[in-house]
């Protein structure tokens, strides 16, 4: 049985720290910074995903524009195309377009609308999970 995405935020919880696309560049790194995380989703009408803002986003707005950027709605660095998944998809294919896409997170949608974020660690800690249940199979098979 192949672990999917509904199985990971049935465990993990559904929950995402979201902001409106008018909210300064600066209130989404104290945002990032006091929630300990990497990336905001940010959300339009009825929890659509209109973007997303990552930590590399904020280093490349920095980077280009300077400090100034700040005050800058999240709207003019955000990235705008947010690949995202629904909860059938598998992790095995899930880390795979992660990896080669270079994503740390991917917002999981549902009818349209936001339904959970899953992160590489999140893939990560289910795949050690998936090979120690197979590591465990094998034993028993082999002591049976």
């Amino acid at each position: 049985m192949s672990i999917t995405v509904r199985m990971i935020l049935a465990e993990k919880g559904r929950a995402v720290v979201t902001a409106k696309g008018d909210t300064s560049i600066s209130e989404i790194a104290t945002i990032l910074h006091q929630n300990r995380i990497g990336a905001v989703v940010i959300v339009g009408r009825n929890d659509s995903i209109v973007g997303i803002f990552t930590e590399r986003d904020l280093v490349g707005a920095i980077s280009k524009h300077g400090a100034g950027c700040l005050s800058h709605p999240v709207s003019t660095e955000m990235t705008e195309n947010v690949y995202r998944c629904d909860e059938g998809v598998s992790v095995n294919e899930l880390m795979e377009v992660m990896t080669k896409r270079h994503f740390r997170h991917v917002p999981v949608e549902v009818d349209g609308r936001l339904a959970g974020i899953i992160s590489i660690g999140d893939v990560v800690k289910s795949r050690i999970r998936e090979v120690e249940q197979e590591a465990e199979h094998i034993k028993s098979y082999i002591a049976g």
